[in-house]
């Protein structure tokens, strides 16, 4: 019996063919890379401007 080296076409096959060790790596190599590139992503991101009206003066209590 011969191997089946053809893409999976289902979810679950794509699971079962990436658990394989050497699909493995690239999986979790890519799922590695992908992480750093969203969080470099999200990290660029200026934030939004707020209002002009700063945050509320702070008094000190008086006794």
């Amino acid at each position: 019996m011969t191997e089946d080296n053809r893409p999976p076409r289902t979810f679950l096959g794509f699971i079962r063919w990436a658990m394989t060790p050497r699909q493995a790596w690239g999986v979790y190599l890519l799922a590695v890379l992908l992480v750093w590139l969203v969080s470099f992503y999200a990290g660029s991101l200026k934030p939004k401007k707020t209002p002009e009206g700063g945050p509320p003066a702070i008094t000190a209590p008086r006794s």
